[in-house]
């Protein structure tokens, strides 16, 4: 009778654990995959940016530029059927050079004009960004976080070779979410316009970040809430948390790569950069700027950042 009573109460006990662990991966999923409102990420200390960055991305004048700007709205249909929306901006003087963006999580295209601002004015590139899928105007019931995007961009840089033409010669540049996203890219059968990559604060999977944070944001361990996450975020949106890796698509490359991180990014940590940097194929550089939290390099750093991204252009005739 003992035995029987120690086995009904281990089984309820499996049961309850297995319930919990079904819900809490559906909380998560809409916690950070569905599109909703982020209520969880205001006032994470791991994004609060230094007062000179502040002051750059909330007062700078690149938002006064993007405004000035006459961009062209630009539509497609994604593989899978969505309305997705992007920007295209072209060069003051006739060029064969674009720069393709992708923004970060919860950010727009035109968020990407910070950056874009200096290629167009002072590289004389043409400028294309768009919203990732999830974002902006751009349909989507979920967030990607770069691998069904990266299939969206094979897609945007073909139309961007249409309107350029067969000599485009084309950098992609993506920040957090975009720079995975540009990464993820990476691997896939791209045309031979796309010349360089700039990858700034990118993660190394998705499974890989959300065991970071799950730690660090939720003090939780990532079995077996992540798996079974992973699982709900397959039938929901269609990728598992693992598959959409960064590190796997940057070993079949053979674009060139500029990774950039700061040394005090707690967001996605600096780590993650060294190790898609290790594990990369194609030629490619690191560099580290210290102080700089997640993605803030270009304005807490402004001067060296350029002089880097200049060097690796130009060392690739571009």
């Amino acid at each position: 009778m003992r035995k029987k009573r120690v086995l009904y109460i281990s089984v309820s006990v499996i049961i309850l654990l297995f319930i919990i662990d079904i819900i809490a991966s559906f909380y998560f999923y809409h916690l950070a995959i569905a599109r909703n409102q982020k209520d969880f990420l205001q006032g994470n200390e791991d994004l609060e940016v230094s007062a000179q960055a502040l002051d750059e991305m909330l007062e700078g004048d690149w938002r006064d530029w993007v405004r000035e700007q006459n961009f062209e709205t630009w539509n497609m249909t994604s593989y899978d059927g969505l309305k997705l929306q992007g920007y295209y901006l072209p060069a003051k003087k006739e060029t064969n050079k674009t720069v393709i963006f992708a923004h970060g999580y919860l950010g727009r295209g035109l968020d990407m004009g910070m950056f874009g601002q200096h290629y167009y004015e002072e590289l004389g590139y043409n400028m294309f960004t768009a919203d990732l899928r999830g974002h902006g105007e751009s349909e989507g019931g979920y967030i990607g976080f770069g691998w069904h995007d990266r299939l969206d961009y094979v897609d945007w840089i073909h139309r961007v070779i249409e309107e350029q033409g067969e000599d485009a010669e084309i950098v992609l540049h993506g920040v957090s979410m975009g720079a995975a996203t540009v990464l993820m890219a990476s691997g896939e059968k791209l045309p031979n316009n796309v010349k360089a990559i700039v990858a700034d604060s990118p993660y190394t999977s998705v499974y890989d970040m959300f065991a970071y944070q799950m730690d660090r944001m939720f003090h939780l361990p990532s079995f077996p809430l992540l798996p079974s996450t992973s699982a709900v975020t397959k039938v929901r949106a269609g990728y598992g948390l693992k598959e959409a890796s960064a590190v796997e698509q940057v070993k079949k490359t053979d674009i060139p790569i500029l990774f950039i991180h700061g040394s005090a990014d707690t967001f996605v940590p600096t780590r993650m950069s060294e190790a898609l940097y290790a594990q990369t194929n194609s030629d490619k550089e690191l560099i580290i700027f210290d102080g700089a939290g997640h993605g803030e390099a270009f304005v807490t750093h402004k001067e060296d950042y350029i002089e880097k991204l200049h060097e690796f252009l130009h060392n690739r005739n571009l």
